[in-house]
């Protein structure tokens, strides 16, 4: 196994060619999006699967030789994740061939209450972060060197400490500093000479690692107050939101609209949250979310995903279906063009009954 981990980290562009290449074959293996889909819908399935394990790989690549995975999470939250929305449509497909339409919807929502479980987890023992594309992807801040580079001399705060480059302009912040040089020179004085040279040994080998404490809830409404309360409500809601919808589905049918507006509504109260706490202000008197790139990508992508809506039935079905077939008999007498919009109506018509129920998840 790593044999096999080393190659793919040093392989990376050359595995993700042939990851795109397989995927994309699969949209044109025999049967896709017939009434007996479990051969090819299983071949894609396992491709998901590996693509998945060979991305959680290349991102759990140890950052120096000799230190740890990248991974923050000992359980590869990610990867189970990737691995559950592959599994996802191979047992709809498998639930409704030998159950049938209606009875397909109880394994549906095991599947899905199994993804938000795993997705509440992984939120809390991040601390709480925004879950990037689901879970899938790690949310992992890259360390800031500021303060070692700065205000630290062979690992130990220098005479600045941690007040700033302007603490030493007033008399206070002088005398301090000299207290704390006079103490440092004491205590290296009445240390052996060999003790002192084992200190300083360890100090350049093994450089002290800053311990961060993980965010818990109650810390996070403590110094966010309502703000946090609001980002936390805003992650769960969209972390729910699949399992709201198919729940809903079982319980009124794929073509009632109570499941396609409850579950628009819950998006946009979710998205809404985020917004709000990362715009707010309250006078100064909270803190404010400082969102990463990563993170305002993610809050992009989430509201780019509302376009999904227009995929979802009763709204496909009533409006956008036949809009396509429109513009395909239309397009029709083209040559070439006329044959390339017709296959693609058809994997549009075909991926909306898998895919568009649980995406954005």
């Amino acid at each position: 196994m790593e044999a096999y981990k080393r190659w793919v980290r040093s392989n990376k562009d050359y595995v993700h060619s042939l990851e795109s290449l397989a995927n994309g074959l699969t949209w044109l293996l025999p049967e896709r999006f017939s009434a007996s889909e479990i051969g090819p819908e299983a071949v894609t399935t396992i491709l998901g699967i590996i693509t998945a394990i060979n991305e959680h790989i290349i991102d759990t690549t140890p950052i120096q030789k000799g230190t740890g995975s990248s991974e923050p999470n000992p359980f590869p939250y990610s990867l189970c994740i990737s691995a559950l929305k592959d599994l996802e449509t191979l047992v709809e497909v498998v639930a409704q061939q030998y159950y049938g339409d209606d009875k397909k919807w109880n394994f549906i929502a095991i599947t899905e209450a199994t993804k938000v479980l795993v997705r509440l987890a992984l939120f809390r023992n991040s601390g709480f972060k925004m879950l990037l594309h689901g879970g899938e992807t790690l949310n992992v801040e890259k360390p800031s060197d500021n303060s070692s580079s700065q205000h630290r001399v062979g690992g130990f705060p220098g005479p600045e400490g941690n007040h700033g480059p302007g603490y030493l302009r007033n008399p206070e912040g002088r005398a301090l500093s000299a207290l704390n040089r006079f103490g440092e020179n004491a205590r290296m004085i009445s240390q052996p000479s060999w003790l002192q040279r084992i200190q300083q040994q360890q100090s350049i080998m093994e450089p002290p690692t800053p311990v961060v404490e993980r965010p818990t809830l109650s810390t996070i409404l403590s110094e966010k107050g309502v703000n946090g309360a609001l980002f936390v409500m805003g992650e769960v809601l969209c972390i729910t939101r699949p399992l709201i919808y198919v729940l809903f589905i079982r319980k009124y049918g794929i073509r009632s609209w109570i499941p396609w507006f409850l579950s628009l509504g819950v998006d946009f109260m979710g998205f809404s949250f985020l917004s709000l706490v990362t715009k707010s202000r309250h006078g100064g008197q909270e803190k404010d979310f400082d969102l990463s790139v990563s993170q305002k990508d993610e809050l992009k992508r989430r509201k780019l995903l509302w376009a999904l809506y227009l995929m979802r039935d009763p709204f496909f079905s009533k409006y956008t279906r036949q809009r396509l077939e429109r513009t395909g008999k239309m397009l029709e007498p083209v040559p070439v063009i006329g044959f390339l919009t017709e296959k693609l109506v058809e994997l549009v018509i075909g991926a909306q009954t898998r895919y568009t129920y649980m995406s954005g998840s």
